[in-house]
C-alpha cells in the first residue's frame, strides 16, 4: 500500500513537472516564431527598398535617354537644315571608323557596360563634328548649341549608367576606358566633314533607341529578379 502511494506521488511529480516544462516552453517557442516572422518581414522589406531604389534608378536613367533620344531627331533635322544642297544624302553615305551602335553581351552586367563603353565611344566623334561644324557655322548657330547641349546630356547620362552598374554589380568594376587612340577620320574636305557628320548623328541616335530598349528589357530581368529572389530567401 506504502508502495503504491509512492508510485502515484512520483507519478503526479513527475506528470506536474511536464506540464510545467510543458508551460515554460510555449511562451519561447511562441516568441522564438515571432523573431523568425520579424526577421522575414524585415528581410522582405529591405528587399522591396532596395528593388524600389533599383527601379527609381533605372526609370530616370530610361527618362534621360529618352530626351536625348528626341533631342538627338531634333539634332539632325537642325543639322540637314544647315549643311545646304544635298544634306538628305549626306546621311546615305556609308563612313568607316563611326562606332557600332549595337549592344552586345549575355549577361545583364556585359550588356550595361556595352551600353555605357558605347556612349563614351562616341564623345571623341562629337568633338571632331563640333569642331569642323564651328568652321563652317556662324558662332550663333542654333546647331552649335544643340551639339553641345546632347554631348553634355549624354555625359550625364554615362554618370547615371555607371551609378546604377554599381549598385547592382558592387563586386564588378566597370572597365576603364583602353585609353588608346580613338579611331577618327582624317582630314576631311568640307563634302566628307557634313557626311561624316552627319552619319554620326544618325548612328547616334540609332545606339540611343537601342539603349532605350534595353533599359525596358533590363527592368524585368534585374530589378523584378531581385524582388524574387529576396522574398525567396
Amino acid at each position: 500500500m506504502t508502495m503504491g502511494v509512492q508510485f502515484a506521488c512520483d507519478t503526479e511529480w513527475r506528470m506536474n513537472g511536464h506540464v510545467k516544462s510543458m508551460q515554460f516552453m510555449e511562451p519561447a517557442t511562441t516568441l522564438l516564431s515571432l523573431l523568425l516572422v520579424m526577421a522575414f518581414d524585415s528581410t522582405r522589406t529591405v528587399a522591396a527598398s532596395r528593388n524600389q531604389q533599383c527601379g527609381n534608378s533605372l526609370q530616370q536613367t530610361f527618362k534621360l535617354t529618352r530626351l536625348i533620344q528626341k533631342e538627338s531627331v531634333n539634332l539632325i533635322k537642325t543639322y540637314k537644315a544647315s549643311q545646304g544642297e544635298m544634306s538628305e544624302l549626306f546621311c546615305k553615305v556609308s563612313v568607316n571608323n563611326v562606332p557600332d551602335p549595337n549592344i552586345s553581351g549575355m549577361e545583364p552586367s556585359e550588356r550595361i557596360v556595352s551600353i555605357y563603353t558605347h556612349l563614351q565611344d562616341f564623345f571623341p566623334h562629337f568633338k571632331r563634328v563640333y569642331e569642323q561644324q564651328t568652321d563652317l557655322q556662324s558662332p550663333t548657330s542654333p546647331l552649335l548649341r544643340e551639339l553641345s547641349r546632347v554631348s553634355a546630356h549624354s555625359r550625364s547620362l554615362v554618370a547615371l549608367i555607371s551609378s546604377f552598374y554599381q549598385s547592382l554589380f558592387p563586386n564588378l568594376p566597370l572597365p576603364e576606358p583602353a585609353g588608346g587612340p580613338t579611331t577618327l577620320p582624317p582630314p576631311q574636305n568640307v563634302f566628307q566633314q557634313k557626311v561624316y557628320g552627319c552619319v554620326v548623328l544618325k548612328t547616334y541616335k540609332e545606339l540611343l533607341s537601342n539603349v532605350s530598349r534595353e533599359l525596358r528589357t533590363l527592368k524585368s530581368k534585374v530589378c523584378r529578379r531581385r524582388i524574387q529572389i529576396n522574398t525567396l530567401f
